[in-house]
């Protein structure tokens, strides 16, 4: 018996300190607002991964009923679940998201 969607969720947060579902991968994400979250971590050079839930409708599913967060993309930060850019942009104008990282990677 494999593991569940919930439990590959889970471990996939574990596994990266910046994750980002989102369509499409870092090389060729295939919606404008994941592109925008690419670029916004981009910017403080951690490393992130993005998984590509395009297609996966159970996971897509899985993750919105976790998050409960209906759109895509969908951005953990040291296993924390923070929305989207529209939450990240807000973080960053009271400067909350440098501390955030430099935490999550052990710097600071």
């Amino acid at each position: 018996m494999g593991n569940t969607i919930e439990e590959e969720i889970k471990q996939e947060i574990t596994e990266n300190k910046i994750l980002i579902y989102g369509k499409g991968t870092k090389a060729m994400p295939m919606c404008g607002f994941t592109v925008e979250t690419i670029q916004f971590f981009n910017k403080y050079g951690y490393p992130f991964e993005v998984i590509d839930v395009l297609r996966n409708m159970e996971k897509r599913e899985a993750l919105s009923k976790m998050t409960n967060w209906p759109t895509l993309p969908k951005v953990f930060i040291d296993g924390q679940f923070y929305g989207d850019t529209d939450i990240l942009d807000e973080m960053e104008r009271n400067g909350e998201v440098k501390p955030l990282l430099d935490k999550a990677f052990g710097k600071g």
